[in-house]
């Protein structure tokens, strides 16, 4: 098996997954991981054969882009204080535990060494988070908190990271440098972020064509991220202004097309990069193996440590930052988005999975100082970073599927119902409004003008019946019953005309341009 082959082997194993994960109630993520190591110990596999400095380029601005385009800016707005408190704080927090601990039990491991340990470990996986929460029907609100925390914790813990690998290689620190260096990343990757949304916003409006506008939004990720760090800002931050800018003002209420295609287009994406991500972290457990050959001892015991220490410190900040949260959120009357009891708070406990980042960073490390010397004690550090990510992962992964069910937290669906009712009926009366202006301006019959108002109150009847009285909903459930057979009727009309569109295609003479072009008519007739 080459390289190629085992990166088909990955993506079908992504595709697979997701069916699977779903059979089983496992997140998808962890199941690549776990294939990911299956593959790593057998014989006909190599060893992937990657640039380390191109695993963050490579996968996670689509990844980070993916993820934003669920949430929204208000969203973060309403709970900057949580993510704040998650996202910056746990970090810092997380990254002196560690390096602490590892500094005290790795022989001879240099302080700034332990410190780029702390910070490439101590970011939870945005991605496994998101992917784990998407699954279980947690509250909104604990959904939400994980995602803002995994989208900027790695900002922190980057920065971080490079402070402490830059004073192990040239020998010097500074911490009035290493603030100023934070702020001026985040400085540098807000306005790298901003610029470039706005700057894509546009051309998206120049170009009409839905195919053009998709692949445009499929290449600014990559953009924002490089430009970024060319300029020494935060590429992970940048993409998080790009893609929340975009999501924000890119597409239009009556893009219709675009947003159907765009969802489609990338979920595929964000299900192909996800697996490749994860498969690659499993890939790991052959280099893994490796480094520990006659230390697996000493290493595991390290590695088990620095897994205590970074699962009890989630836990023991936690408790209190949710408690003084809590009390800030009822001072204040903020409208946040918090932890309502403790088995919510032990849910977000547990689900500080490690993933994408850490490995990569932990492959980042380099080789050799400034001085020509080997880095420090590298083999262990990587050893130790994979034994948290699989631990974290693996075994969070697949325990918190039991927890969750254990502990009994699960979505407010009343709540939830509600919501969507009220946005039903917002939009019936929106219709209603600017059917009232058109009438004011142009003569209608009467017949029509009954019909359309009819049609316009079944616009929010279809997103939530219960809006309607009991009367009126048997009639509209009527309609809906004489009109779904009409459709069913039609769909065949259409299937025999498809068939036998596609059929011509096999004639001589036959045009195949010509073809599509008319079994596009047809799917488009399906599809309205």
């Amino acid at each position: 098996m080459d390289q190629l082959t085992l990166l088909f082997a990955v993506l079908l194993g992504a595709v697979i997954s997701v069916p699977v994960g779903d059979r089983l109630g496992l997140p998808a993520p962890v199941l690549m991981t776990c294939f990911g190591m299956v593959l790593a110990v057998a014989d006909f596999v190599p060893n992937v054969d990657i640039p380390p400095e191109l695993i963050l380029p490579t996968l996670l601005p689509p990844l980070l882009y993916a993820a934003v385009r669920r949430t929204s800016w208000r969203q973060f707005a309403a709970n900057k204080r949580p993510i704040f408190l998650l996202a910056v704080a746990l970090v810092f927090v997380t990254t002196v535990c560690v390096a602490v601990v590892a500094h005290a039990i790795v022989p001879g491991l240099p302080l700034a060494a332990a410190v780029a340990l702390g910070a490439l470990i101590a970011p939870p996986d945005p991605v496994a988070a998101t992917a784990v929460a998407g699954q279980l029907g947690l509250p909104r609100r604990l959904v939400s908190i994980l995602e803002g925390e995994g989208l900027f914790n790695d900002v922190t813990a980057i920065v971080l990271y490079h402070v402490a690998i830059a004073a192990v290689v040239s020998g010097e620190f500074s911490v009035w440098q290493a603030g100023l260096e934070l702020v001026l990343s985040a400085v540098v990757a807000v306005a790298v972020g901003l610029a470039l949304g706005w700057g894509a916003n546009k051309l998206l409006g120049l170009l009409e064509d839905a195919t053009l506008q998709i692949g445009l939004t499929l290449l600014v990720p990559y953009a924002s991220y490089v430009l970024a760090e060319e300029l020494h800002g935060s590429g992970v931050l940048a993409v998080l202004t790009t893609a929340l800018f975009l999501a924000e003002y890119a597409i239009g209420a009556d893009d219709v097309v675009t947003r159907l295609a765009g969802h489609t287009v990338w979920d595929v994406v964000d299900t192909l990069v996800t697996g490749v991500a994860f498969g690659l972290i499993g890939l790991e457990l052959h280099n893994v193996l490796q480094t520990a050959s006659g230390r697996w001892g000493e290493l595991l015991g390290w590695a088990a440590v620095i897994v205590g220490v970074v699962v009890l410190v989630r836990l023991l900040y936690l408790l209190p930052a949710t408690w003084l949260t809590k009390r800030l959120h009822a001072k204040r009357d903020v409208e946040e988005e918090i932890p309502t009891s403790w088995r919510e708070t032990v849910v977000m406990w547990w689900s500080g999975m490690r993933g994408v980042a850490s490995v990569a960073l932990a492959l980042a490390i380099p080789l050799k100082t400034d001085s020509g010397a080997p880095f420090p004690d590298r083999d262990e550090l990587v050893f130790i970073a994979f034994g948290v990510i699989v631990a974290t992962l693996v075994v969070q992964g697949l325990t918190l599927p039991w927890l969750v069910r254990r502990l009994r937290v699960r979505a407010d669906t009343e709540h939830e119902k509600e919501l969507e009712r009220q946005l039903a009926m917002r939009a019936a009366k929106a219709a209603k409004r600017r059917l009232r202006e058109i009438e004011a301006v142009e003569d209608l019959p009467e017949d029509v003008s009954e019909q359309l108002l009819r049609r316009a109150f079944e616009i929010g009847l279809r997103i939530d019946p219960k809006i309607a009285d009991e009367e009126r909903r048997e009639a509209h459930e009527k309609r809906v019953r004489r009109l779904e057979r009409v459709r069913r009727i039609q769909s065949e009309m259409l299937s025999a005309a498809r068939h036998e569109v596609l059929a011509a295609r096999s004639e001589p003479g036959a045009d195949p341009e010509i073809v599509d072009r008319v079994l596009r008519h047809l799917d488009v007739r399906s599809l309205r």
